[in-house]
């Protein structure tokens, strides 16, 4: 509908029932007011680079016709002759250059919905310990130095170096994210870039800490005493814990959230469902490990859980009390994850296919061309498994049990 905008025009014309009702202002090209179902906006709206675009100015009520009319001049000129630019892109850039580091991980996180609850635990603990006057920041104001001022005082101070490496990799992630999403135009450069490119980052060495061969035999007769100076369930379930982990190397929360729908004991096979890599994993059981589970699958008390809690419905806490108690008895110095390097240390000493180990400790291929034509089957991982428990029990001096067989430097079986 075209008529001259005035306030009594737009007043006298009722909502529209289906917000489509447009009145065009005669006097001004481009001008206009929107009639919806209970507000009337007014616009400014042109062709730029071949395409409409249509600017909101604000609602009649708010301005008059006589300002909005204005401001549609000032809009029109905007997207007119050489230097046409859209100014609802521009208002978008500017936001989205406003993004705060906080929200950007906000977003991120909606992005990355499959990531694991620990992965984001993680993020929003880094954010809040050692960024956490940067929240409030916007990322373009993020610079490189401030980054590598951050980073050494992370380094040098109660984090570490390793954490402070860490924490860089989570806002690198983040930035990369960001450039990803709304490209260089608005988010220009990752500041951590910095670090890689003046070799600012703190070198970290691998830990290499495993349970030695000749310590095995003091782990395994620490595991049996703390049994047998305790009368509580739990401490059965601590031992059979560290054995599972020792003898199959999973992740400590791997081991921890197996539950019984997970075992097959008619296939001797078990299942581990949420892995890091979000692969699944099915692994064959050993002589070993399937008298192990047998036994424990005898007393299940009611549980879904392989290690259960204190109260049945959940999984198996936090070991840090009989950790220490073990470490006492044994007289050795470990980690949890230090079974796992055990593992793959014994798998490797005794010259396992190479594939067979990745796929035991369910390590990625990578890019590995040969890996993608590979049928992965897990009875083709089952003399491996067994191989690897027998040769734990040889070293651990556990003689009359399993099945030990002869151990060859330089054979692959």
């Amino acid at each position: 509908m075209k008529t001259k905008l005035t306030k009594s025009v737009i007043d006298k014309i009722p909502f529209s029932n289906d917000g489509r009702l447009m009145l065009i202002d005669t006097e001004l090209k481009g001008f206009g007011c929107r009639v919806g179902k209970s507000s009337k906006v007014y616009f400014a709206e042109k062709r730029v680079n071949g395409k409409p675009v249509r600017v909101t100015i604000g609602k009649h009520g708010q301005i008059t016709p006589e300002q909005a009319r204005e401001e549609a001049k000032a809009i029109l000129g905007q997207m007119s002759g050489r230097t046409a630019s859209n100014p609802n892109e521009e208002k978008k850039q500017e936001r989205i250059k406003g993004i705060t580091l906080a929200e950007a991980l906000e977003e991120f996180k909606r992005a990355r919905s499959y990531l694991k609850a620990r992965t984001i635990k993680d993020y929003e603990y880094a954010l809040q310990k050692y960024f956490s006057d940067w929240r409030g920041k916007p990322l373009t104001a993020i610079t490189r130095e401030m980054v590598d001022s951050r980073h050494k005082l992370i380094g040098n101070g109660n984090g570490g170096a390793a954490q402070a490496n860490q924490a860089m990799r989570f806002l690198r992630s983040l930035y990369n994210y960001a450039i990803g999403k709304y490209g260089r135009e608005v988010v220009s450069v990752n500041p951590v870039e910095g670090l890689t490119l003046t070799r600012s980052w703190f070198k970290v060495k691998r830990k290499q800490s495993i349970i030695r061969p000749h310590e095995l035999p003091a782990l395994f007769e620490a595991l049996e005493k703390l049994v047998a100076e305790s009368p509580y369930e739990s401490t059965r379930t601590f031992r059979d814990y560290i054995l599972l982990l020792l003898f199959t190397g999973l992740r400590r929360n791997e081991a921890l959230k197996l539950t019984w729908d997970m075992v097959d004991f008619e296939g001797k096979t078990f299942k581990i469902a949420d892995t890091k890599n979000n692969e699944p994993l099915i692994l064959p059981l050993s002589s070993y490990l399937f008298d192990l589970l047998n036994e424990r699958s005898k007393n299940r008390n009611g549980s879904d859980y392989v290690f259960p809690g204190r109260n049945p419905e959940l999984p198996y806490a936090d070991p840090t009390r009989q950790l220490d108690n073990l470490k006492k008895l044994s007289g050795l110095e470990f980690a949890l994850h230090d079974f796992r390097r055990t593992f793959i240390t014994i798998a490797e000493s005794i010259d396992l296919p190479y594939y067979a180990l990745k796929r035991l400790v369910n390590h990625k291929m990578g890019n590995d061309v040969t890996a993608g034509y590979i049928v992965h089957d897990v009875e083709r991982l089952r003399r491996p498994m067994q191989q690897i428990t027998d040769k734990i029990l040889f070293e651990a001096k556990q003689i009359g049990i399993g099945n030990v067989i002869e151990f060859k430097k330089g054979t692959r079986k």
